[in-house]
């Protein structure tokens, strides 16, 4: 195998493809990178047999030919190389890397032994512009569990029905769900639980105006992206019915302004731990929002928010890394905050403009 490759596209897919390296595993050749060159492309593959991943790149081939690389070491060397042509040529159970004045010699495992890249018969299939898919995943990603002993939990719950897609997490403690109209249809109902790590991953990719495709098979994904392939194992289970936690009315709405309530959360949480509450003191008659927060033999603090509000006043109170985590994830400059009672759960809904609802479970105040 010898070829040619532009560095920045070398290391833009080495970046991608390390992802579905094996880190743990006994068995060497998955933590390799498989590379096929052919045809004017470089295919490169990765696997930690759960998660498949394949990035086809353009380069020069001057001979064809495969082989595995050990995958974080040609990743180390290629990111570190001057922005220029990179040559790659296998000889034996070696490679030599070579760019502008640089060149190093690595050892390289026998493609042979390399798992086949999965093929998968997919049924059905959405096709979603890359930043409305980004922008929905960073929404709700940072609620899932990482409990792995609730697998279900460690997932997101991605629907279609008609326009409307719709992602929801939750890790009991809280629930995140976003909403977005596609252009087109689906052809039959969608529906599937993807693991929260893939998203954020697939998430972070770089943005191009391709469109992003999730196909379903029996019991894997297919998610295709530029001229990228993942493949992973569907989450099997059943979600949480999360819609019975969700109220049909309330009794008292306060819309505030997102920075002002961030900044007095991140203030008033100063002298508590990571899981101290901080308490909302909703006054209707005078249009405010108290935030307060104590820790024992340390000392209390106090805020005060002004609001626009409507029917009784209610103190109720939240973990305060969860409101933050939240509010975070609001793209609007003012939120809702809609309240039952103190102990029912309160809801953050971002204003006009953005489909994003909050759920919070409360603490018990002392």
């Amino acid at each position: 195998m010898k070829f040619s490759i532009n560095q920045a596209e070398l290391q833009d897919a080495l970046a991608v493809v390390l992802k579905g390296i094996a880190t743990r595993s006994t068995l060497p050749i998955l933590s390799g990178i498989y590379l096929n060159a052919q045809n004017d492309h470089v295919t490169l593959q990765a696997t930690d047999l759960e998660l498949s991943i394949q990035y086809t790149i353009p380069a020069l081939i001057e001979e064809e030919g495969r082989s595995v690389f050990p995958g974080k070491l040609f990743f180390d060397i290629v990111k570190n190389l001057p922005d220029a042509a990179v040559h790659v040529e296998t000889l034996d159970e070696a490679a030599v890397i070579t760019c502008d004045a640089s060149s190093f010699s690595i050892k390289t495992l026998d493609a042979e032994d390399f798992p086949g890249f999965p093929h998968v018969d997919t049924q059905q299939a959405i096709s979603i512009p890359f930043s409305q898919f980004s922008s929905m995943v960073k929404r709700v990603a940072r609620v899932v569990s990482k409990d792995e002993s609730r697998a279900i939990l460690t997932g997101v719950l991605i629907t279609l029905e008609g326009v409307t897609l719709k992602m929801v997490a939750t890790d009991s403690y809280r629930l995140a769900i976003t909403e977005a109209q596609l252009d087109e249809p689906a052809a039959e109902g969608f529906q599937a639980v993807i693991a929260g790590s893939l998203l954020q991953e697939l998430a972070s990719l770089n943005r191009t105006d391709d469109p992003l495709t999730i196909a379903l098979a029996e019991n894997q994904i297919v998610v295709t992206y530029h001229d990228t392939v993942f493949i992973n194992r569907r989450i099997e289970g059943n979600f949480p019915n999360y819609r019975q936690l969700l109220p049909d009315s309330y009794n008292t709405r306060v819309q505030l302004n997102v920075s002002h309530l961030v900044s007095g959360v991140k203030r008033t949480s100063i002298l508590g731990q990571q899981s101290s509450p901080v308490k909302f003191a909703i006054d209707v008659d005078s249009q405010t929002v108290q935030l307060s927060a104590a820790a024992q033999d340390v000392g209390s603090a106090q805020e005060t928010l002004t609001c626009q509000g409507e029917g009784e006043n209610v103190e109720i109170a939240f973990n305060y890394a969860y409101v933050l985590d939240g509010l975070g994830s609001v793209g609007t400059d003012n939120v809702y905050l809609e309240v039952q009672t103190s102990m029912k759960p309160g809801i953050f809904k971002a204003a006009e403009g953005e489909n994003f609802l909050y759920l919070v479970m409360p603490v018990r105040i002392s």
